[in-house]
């Protein structure tokens, strides 16, 4: 990652308008918000600008309006719960420039909050129209990046904003992007790197990048199937992307040059049915999957060894699960693997970065979620990390 400022690198804001771009795309219910994790992300920056003097205008979007005005999309609608998470109140402002703004930022006193309406009801913001930029950032004095799940994005209130204004990282996107460079940018090694999930075909570019990264690539999930069908194996008729199998023969020859070592199950726990504890549950060896069969997870012995690997390595980079881990007993390979995980790094002998919506579900679930060394509530823009393609967002944040 190249140098980028931070609120370290502030001077005297006493007064003046930070404009900052924050995550609150929050999942709704009955009016209220059922989880405000992005909000608690962004607490931090917030409330050090405010606490500094400076006046802060939250930009955010809220659901996909496509460039038009929805009533039902407003981000007025999570003004309460930002207000609840901040213990401050804010000022709704219904435009993101304009007069509208101007007056609002008068109002406003230093240390003061506003929240901009949803920057998506613009076409300028998704086609990062740069007049459309300039006309935000002519309210602002400087503008702080906290969004880091919404990076991948080339938008105007991403993007376009830093090329207008002095440009700095939040606290959270700091965090964010150290995490990652200590994971994949710059680790110690040797890397783990755990990828799990239904698909091969999602994660493609993913294990393309990582076999020329890491030293172990340990895939689960109904990925493995894919790749055991391409090395021969039987899988019956667990979910497997048997069009994909000469691609996971390649990616594995990849791997060995590189090399790097790919951890496949050679022990499985299989079914007829896909259920929580069917009666036809058992665990086998992967040669001995029958035809009615299907894998939903791996079995106790790969997963000891699995463990064992991590016990060697310095840095762990884990994107998705190694089994179907939503229904009992499918969940013992991946929360036994994510607890040992988390003893290793709460030794202090493995740095742990842990990414994806599934993800943070599995290592919740293992109860393990808080021992990790860092772990990214952001989707879209963690897979693309991991696929090593740069992200807009914090490329234009490079000092």
């Amino acid at each position: 990652m190249s140098n980028f400022r931070t609120l370290d690198d502030l001077d005297d804001i006493t007064g003046k308008v930070a404009l900052v771009r924050v995550d609150l795309n929050l999942p709704m219910k009955d009016g209220s918000a059922t989880d405000v994790t992005r909000v608690e992300a962004v607490k931090p920056t917030i409330l050090e600008l405010a606490d500094k003097g400076a006046k802060v205008l939250l930009l955010a979007h809220y659901g996909r309006p496509k460039g038009q005005r929805h009533s039902t999309m407003s981000t007025s609608f999570v003004q309460g719960d930002v207000e609840k998470v901040l213990g401050k109140e804010i000022m709704f402002i219904p435009e993101v420039m304009g007069p509208v703004v101007e007056q609002s930022i008068g109002i406003l006193g230093n240390g003061d909050i506003g929240l901009l309406d949803n920057v998506r009801f613009w076409p300028g913001e998704e086609a990062n129209d740069p007049d459309f930029a300039k006309g935000i950032a002519a309210h602002g004095d400087f503008y702080v990046n906290d969004a880091f799940s919404a990076s991948h994005r080339a938008h105007a209130s991403t993007e376009g904003l830093a090329h207008h204004l002095p440009s700095y990282a939040g606290r959270a996107m700091e965090a964010e992007l150290k995490a990652l460079d200590a994971a994949l940018g710059n680790p110690e090694q040797p890397v783990a790197a755990v990828v799990g999930g239904a698909k091969v075909s999602t994660k493609l570019d993913v294990l393309e990048n990582l076999v020329g990264k890491v030293q172990h690539l340990i895939i689960g999930g109904g990925m493995a199937n894919t790749f055991l069908a391409a090395k021969g194996v039987d899988v019956g008729k667990s979910l497997c992307e048997h069009d994909l199998t000469d691609t996971a023969s390649r990616i594995m020859d990849e791997a060995d040059h590189a090399g790097c070592t790919v951890h496949l199950p050679y022990d499985v726990v299989v079914a007829k049915e896909f259920a929580a504890n069917p009666a036809s549950l058992r665990t086998c060896n992967v040669h001995e999957v029958a035809d009615d069969e299907m894998i939903l997870d791996v079995g106790p012995l790969a997963t000891e060894a699995l463990g064992d690997v991590l016990k060697t390595c310095r840095t762990l980079v884990w994107n998705g699960p190694m089994g179907a881990f939503e229904t009992e007993p499918f969940d013992a390979a991946t929360v036994a693997l994510a607890k040992t995980a988390a003893a290793l790094t709460q030794d202090g002998s493995l740095i742990s970065v842990a990414g994806g919506g599934d993800t943070v579900a599995a290592l919740a679930h293992a109860g393990v979620k808080d021992d990790f060394t860092f772990v990214s509530t952001a989707g879209g823009a963690f897979l693309e990390w991991m696929e090593g393609k740069d992200l807009p967002g914090v490329a234009a944040l490079a000092a």
